[in-house]
C-alpha cells in the first residue's frame, strides 16, 4: 500500500516534468530509491515499478520503461525522464 502512495507522488512529478518540457509521450522514467520502511514493510523496486505502471495507464507515461536505482539513505526521488 505504501508503494502505491510513493508511486503516486513520483508519477505526479513525472507528468509535471513532462508538461514543463512539452513532452506528449514519456518513454523512460528513472527513479532513485533508498531503503524506505513504513509500518514494518520495505518499499521494493518491484512493487514500486508495478504501481507506477498501474497508475500511469491512460497518461503520457503509459508504457514508459522504468528504471529504479538503489541509493544510500532513506529517500526516494525522480532522477530523470525521457520522451518525445
Amino acid at each position: 500500500m505504501h508503494d502505491l502512495h510513493i508511486a503516486d507522488k513520483i508519477l505526479k512529478l513525472v507528468l509535471e516534468e513532462g508538461r514543463k518540457n512539452n513532452l506528449k509521450k514519456i518513454t523512460k522514467i528513472v527513479v532513485e530509491l533508498g531503503k524506505i520502511v513504513e509500518h514494518d514493510q520495505r518499499i521494493t523496486p518491484e512493487n514500486l515499478k508495478f504501481n507506477l505502471k498501474m497508475l500511469a495507464k491512460g497518461s503520457a507515461a503509459e508504457n514508459a520503461k522504468t528504471e529504479i536505482h538503489s541509493i544510500r539513505g532513506t529517500s526516494f526521488g525522480l532522477k530523470e525522464i525521457e520522451g518525445k
